[in-house]
């Protein structure tokens, strides 16, 4: 007897489909670039940068070569300088602590809520206490919007307030989602978000930008991106960056924020069906009442002993996976050295070990995610 043929692999993320959908727009979006000649911090940066601010509510939009170099180009705006202190999450991307290591500056890494996987508050302020107790200088906080869903920023604005510190919201994964009715990118001081091809509003290379209600900061920020220019371009009035937008990324972007509204509401239709089918075998994210979320990713948690077999279970089906994230930023060999709150991260090391992330896009259909369901139902029985 004939076995039946194997089922076709299902994409992680499928921007085949949102590039069919867009059809020739994007193409004729580049071709408008190239024949202009614009290609650094042209026309179509501006008319993005405007777009940007009309989705969220900000007053200013400042547009850069990535995500990393908005976190970087913000705490060089506030003249963060060796011996201050940052509390920011150890269960995130490298780049959230990286840019306070570039500038000489102290990460303090704290612990997050199990709930939400976003900073928690107690453990926010035992790592105050932390670097209070190490002699450090404590400026500000970066709370990261983890896997799409808002940080708590009503409770972090507060204790921000009563401690004296600054918060800039990074919102890499988390673009596009709201709290308590606002769309981030109107909280703190400023918020950055990334425009890698794979989060929600993706480009075709790397981008970033950052938010504010500034004026003056907004300025700064311009000037810092074109490597610290004053008035003269060959007089340079602060130590700045080559963090430019190209032209031909704002374009793909101005198309993609056109249909960002649609495909947000379906990523919440998918993670909605996620949901209802495996609740009951799997713990399955949450978004805190009067929150909504991107789902940059779908991340469910299972016994550690038991994550390795689903993800080799659900490969032999055709079903990618991806672990974000595997280790704590605090137990990495580049950051292991600094300081964590209170006597430990104990959420963060569990979450390491129990996260797993399945499919998740606009344009994952019902049967297919009957498909990913059914796998991982079975893996778990």
């Amino acid at each position: 007897m004939n076995k039946p043929a194997p089922l076709p692999p299902i994409p992680f993320i499928d921007l085949g489909a949102q590039r069919r959908r867009l059809g020739r727009s994007v193409d004729d979006a580049i071709l408008r670039v190239v024949d202009h000649g614009a290609y650094i911090l042209g026309p179509e940066v501006r008319q993005l940068e405007a777009d940007l601010a009309s989705f969220c509510s900000a007053e200013h939009v400042v547009s850069c070569g990535n995500g990393t170099d908005a976190l970087a180009l913000v705490l060089m705006a506030l003249e963060v300088k060796p011996g201050d202190a940052i509390l920011c999450p150890s269960f995130t991307f490298a780049a959230t602590a990286e840019v306070v290591a570039w500038l000489g500056a102290v990460p303090v890494f704290v612990d997050v809520d199990e709930e939400t996987f976003n900073l928690d508050l107690r453990s926010l302020a035992a790592g105050l206490t932390t670097a209070r107790e190490r002699g450090l200088r404590t400026v500000g906080v970066i709370p990261v919007d983890l896997f799409g869903q808002p940080a708590d920023y009503d409770a972090l604005a507060a204790f921000c307030e009563r401690e004296g510190l600054w918060m800039l919201c990074d919102a890499a994964q988390s673009f596009g989602a709201s709290y308590g009715g606002r769309r981030l990118g109107t909280f703190g001081i400023a918020t950055t978000t990334s425009f890698f091809p794979a989060k929600p509003l993706g480009c075709y290379g790397d981008g970033g930008a950052i938010f504010t209600q500034d004026a003056a900061l907004a300025d700064t920020l311009r000037s810092l991106r074109v490597h610290g220019q004053g008035t003269d371009k060959y007089d340079n009035v602060r130590i700045g960056m080559n963090g430019r937008l190209d032209t031909i990324q704002a374009a793909i972007l101005i198309e993609k924020l056109k249909i960002f509204e649609d495909e947000i509401a379906r990523r919440d239709a998918v993670a909605s069906r996620y949901e209802v089918g495996l609740s009951d075998v799997a713990r399955t994210p949450q978004v805190a009442a009067g929150n909504t979320s991107v789902w940059a990713q779908y991340t469910i948690r299972v016994a550690p002993e038991r994550r390795d077999a689903l993800a080799a279970d659900l490969k032999g089906a055709g079903i990618p996976t991806a672990i974000y994230y595997p280790k704590p930023l605090h137990r990495q060999t580049a950051y292991r050295a600094y300081p964590v709150a209170g006597n430990g991260l104990p959420v963060s090391d569990a979450l390491a070990a129990e996260v797993i992330s399945l499919p998740m896009h606009p344009y994952l259909e019902p049967d297919l995610q009957d498909r990913i369901v059914d796998a991982v139902r079975a893996a778990l029985a």
